[in-house]
């Protein structure tokens, strides 16, 4: 079953209000402009509103400023979510489900929102089928995470496990094959088999993965780095990944 409860967020910037103005205009509650804002893209949000049917208000730059923060390019919309976040027996329920190999990211505590954002588009453009957190030690979806992904929040099946050490022997008695990047690994990205059933794990953004992870895992590979630096952010480096992974599943499919 999935989790299910409302909550309340505020979504700014001009991208992440259009994208939830075109994929869920009912969710919106209040949209924001600051007064005075009539540019093209601002204009392109009106009339995304007015296809909704959502009511806009205008406020002062000062009373703009005082609701809310960061960098909201002066439009805002305060959304109402119904939290729908896959349960482990659910996440078991879709993998039966599917008429293909299953491909899967697991993302082994990642605290950043920004990343789990990142991490959730590049899912979304993939075709993952689902993104795997454990409930401790990761951020879950929040207002940052919603504004990051740009929509994507809404379209992957995000999952959320309590052991994520028994998840992942359950998905390997299901057939799923484990491949974890590590920096350290002596096999290539890229000479990695990714066709089948696999499931990608991206470790956190200091330690990477955990013992438990890592030794849970049936392969262990890394990306070649042609630079001075010896690694890539978590969410570059997942996008790396699940598009190689997608490379190879078009080719196999020609």
């Amino acid at each position: 079953m999935k989790n299910k409860q409302d909550s309340q967020e505020k979504i700014i910037g001009i991208h992440a209000v259009s994208e939830l103005l075109a994929r869920r205009p009912s969710s919106v509650s209040r949209l924001l402009i600051q007064v005075g804002r009539n540019d093209k893209r601002i204009n392109e949000i009106r009339e995304l509103a007015a296809g909704a049917n959502v009511a806009i208000e205008e406020l002062g730059k000062e009373a703009f400023e005082r609701e809310f923060e960061g960098v909201h390019q002066s439009v805002a919309a305060i959304a109402e979510f119904e939290n729908s976040i896959l349960s482990e027996k659910s996440l078991f329920e879709l993998l039966k489900g599917l008429d293909h190999p299953p491909l899967l990211l697991i993302l082994d505590g990642v605290t950043d929102p920004h990343n789990l954002g990142a991490c959730l588009r590049s899912a979304d453009a993939a075709g993952v089928d689902a993104v795997i957190i454990p409930k401790d030690k990761s951020v879950g979806l929040n207002a940052t995470v919603r504004k990051v992904a740009c929509g994507a929040a809404e379209t992957v099946n995000l999952a959320s496990v309590t052991n994520l050490a028994r998840c992942l022997d359950k998905l390997k008695e299901e057939g799923v094959w484990l491949v974890g990047a590590a920096d350290q690994a002596d096999s290539s990205l890229y000479d990695q088999d990714l066709g089948g059933a696999i499931a990608l794990i991206m470790g956190s953004e200091g330690s990477g993965l955990r013992r438990l992870t890592r030794e849970s895992c049936d392969f262990l590979v890394s990306i070649p780095m042609a630079g001075a630096l010896s690694s890539l952010n978590v969410s570059v480096a997942t996008g790396v990944c699940l598009y190689e992974a997608r490379r190879q599943r078009i080719s196999s499919n020609s």
